[in-house]
């Protein structure tokens, strides 16, 4: 079963489990467990972190095939706190996998850079920032970054984990009504804190304190960065999740599980 969900991620710790935390993994888990009265483990497409949030997210399960699956969105609607919500449940392949067959990732990310901050309305997604920023400064240095690189200085290392990925795109704009500025970034998989940490990096060139090589300049480095400065997780969402007809499913998710390498 495909889930398609959303949440607020202002109070939860993440999306996956961990002990004494309230977590989007963890809740969704129990509560479905409760109605279904089946144990329930989700495998999700991208694990957000504390903060996060999603309106694109997809996970799927495996339930018997006497669950009623057009039913199930209202029935946890009832119990479900009211930061969580799953949008639409549906039957799939048994080769469908949310992690391994997704294609790529979109992510958002809300920055305002207006003299009183962020619309009271909006403050939960949207970071307000001190500074007025060079928008056409900010997409001259991403588009250096666009393709396949080694994202080692933008990410959180994890033990036996790539960080080579293939960033698809990075583009930013300033919304004609109300200046709040949207950067859209894909890619076919994101390491940990990599979109926050490419964000990061981006405001300290449109605020001027860096030049426009200096985010490509990084990718030449075998660790993380310190220069770099994680952007506040509020600002982000995982708005779409992407994947291959159902024929295409199973080789998807071959290639995905390869330890990639640059060529």
């Amino acid at each position: 079963m495909r889930l398609d969900l959303g949440y607020d991620g202002t109070e939860f710790s993440g999306w996956a489990r961990q002990p004494s935390r309230r977590t989007v993994c963890g809740v969704l888990e129990d509560t479905m467990s409760m109605v279904l009265r089946e144990d329930v483990v989700l495998t999700v497409a991208g694990r957000t972190d504390a903060g996060v949030h999603a309106s694109g997210q997809v996970a799927h399960v495996d339930l018997p095939s006497t669950v009623d699956v057009a039913g199930l969105p209202r029935r946890l609607a009832r119990v479900l706190p009211a930061d969580v919500r799953v949008f639409s449940a549906r039957v799939v392949p048994g080769a469908f996998d949310a992690r391994f067959s997704a294609l790529r990732r979109h992510y958002e990310y809300r920055v305002t850079d207006a003299a009183f901050g962020a619309d009271p309305l909006r403050r939960l997604d949207t970071l307000a920032w001190p500074r007025a920023l060079d928008v056409s400064a900010m997409n001259a240095a991403a588009s250096l970054l666009l393709g396949e690189h080694d994202f080692c200085a933008f990410c959180k290392r994890r033990d036996g984990a790539t960080t080579i990925r293939e960033l698809q795109r990075l583009e930013l704009v300033r919304g004609a009504s109300d200046g709040v500025i949207t950067a859209f970034v894909s890619a076919d998989a994101f390491c940990h804190s990599m979109v926050r940490s490419l964000v990061g990096a981006l405001l300290a060139v449109g605020e001027g304190r860096k030049g426009l090589e200096w985010p490509g300049s990084l990718l030449s480095l075998h660790a993380r960065s310190s220069g770099v400065t994680v952007a506040p997780a509020h600002g982000l969402s995982l708005v779409r999740v992407d994947f291959p007809g159902d024929d295409e499913l199973a080789a998807r998710a071959e290639v995905t599980r390869r330890v990639r390498t640059l060529s």
